[in-house]
């Protein structure tokens, strides 16, 4: 979601705890624009996804210079998450947290990468979506 075309608050109130302290403070469209953000060298096109349980998802990463194609049935975290160390993204998972609400799957994923620590939040209709864009705004917020 690239437009606050939905309560935020709502959004906000399914961040974990941890989150939640960090951000007080922050206006809604201050918290979409710091932890949804999708500005940065890495952008996810082309999602697609299938299936109930195991589902099978696509995705093209776009990259400063290349595109790179992820298939995968099952976890999007330890696809996306291989296909951006492949890259030279190495980035580690460190809290998940996802919660279905009126308005979407929202998920927040920590993550660290080159030694620093940070949120990145995502809002879609489906979980794996949500996952990993909400794992790209966090390796982008970081500095990738």
């Amino acid at each position: 979601m690239t437009t606050l075309t939905f309560d935020t608050h709502l959004f906000i109130a399914a961040a974990p705890k941890g989150l939640r302290a960090e951000c007080a403070g922050l206006t809604p469209e201050q918290f979409f624009d710091r932890y949804c953000g999708q500005d940065g060298p890495i952008r996810i096109s082309d999602w697609a996804a299938t299936g109930g349980r195991m589902a099978a998802f696509t995705a093209t990463l776009e990259f400063a210079d290349r595109l790179r194609s992820v298939a995968a049935i099952g976890s999007p975290v330890a696809a996306l998450t291989s296909a951006l160390y492949d890259e030279g993204y190495p980035v580690e998972i460190l809290q998940f947290h996802q919660r279905r609400t009126e308005l979407g799957t929202a998920t927040f994923v920590q993550c660290e990468f080159n030694g620093r620590r940070g949120w990145g939040a995502a809002l879609a209709d489906g979980s794996a979506e949500s996952t990993a864009r909400a794992m790209i705004s966090g390796v982008n917020r970081l500095g990738a």
